[in-house]
């Protein structure tokens, strides 16, 4: 088990811990993790784009003029799709771009994901993140005692609300609860600090 010590919001080392192996030690598992964020990325989209095929256009009910006799190709239709205000071919509809990823496998990515940050050293854990100020230069300082840089990801489980308020304004800042954990976020960070409350969460649900 590797030891990673817990710290104050001073940046003062008051102890360390062991973390789980189970959990910040496996091998990553990189086919999940990817898989994983796909997921994540394509639940998002609205898959609303629409267009008519021909059969939706309207007008067009009669043939353009008679099969034979004319000189040209023979036609059925002005909403064919070769037509000026025809119908589209293979015309995109209204789809949901969601897959299923089973419970394990989802796990798995979350493991990877953590023992990813874990390996690169980018976890921070913290006694307690809950600030005494709502103000964004409290967030400032405070990032700047635990020696923070780069795409900074807050993980807590207690009273959100101050850290939140204090970096929203920040756009390298995000704060997510416990248990919106994910593996997107994860990986877009740079570094993760994470509350020992959190840390223990975890650990029991995911080993």
């Amino acid at each position: 088990m590797a030891k990673i010590d817990i710290i104050n919001l001073k940046g003062e080392k008051i102890k360390d811990i062991k973390l789980n192996d189970d959990v910040f030690g496996i091998e990553a598992n990189q086919n999940s993790v990817k898989k994983m964020i796909k997921l994540q990325l394509d639940s998002i989209r609205q898959g609303t784009q629409k267009a008519k095929t021909r059969a939706e256009v309207s007008g067009g009910g009669r043939k353009p003029y008679r099969q034979k006799g004319t000189g040209n190709a023979r036609q059925g239709s002005i909403r064919a799709p070769h037509y000026r205000k025809g119908g589209v071919a293979f015309a995109p509809t209204p789809r949901s771009y969601t897959f299923k990823i089973n419970k394990k496998e989802r796990l798995l990515a979350l493991k990877s994901a953590l023992s990813i940050k874990a390996n690169e050293k980018a976890i921070k854990i913290v006694d307690s993140l809950e600030l005494t100020s709502l103000k964004t230069k409290e967030a400032k300082a405070l990032m700047a005692k635990l020696n923070l840089s780069g795409k900074v990801l807050f993980i807590t489980s207690g009273d959100a609300e101050n850290i939140y308020m204090a970096t929203r304004n920040l756009d390298n800042v995000a704060v997510i609860m416990v248990n919106e954990i994910n593996v997107y976020d994860l990986i877009h960070a740079d570094q993760v600090v994470i509350d020992e409350a959190s840390l223990k969460h975890i650990e029991e649900v995911l080993k």
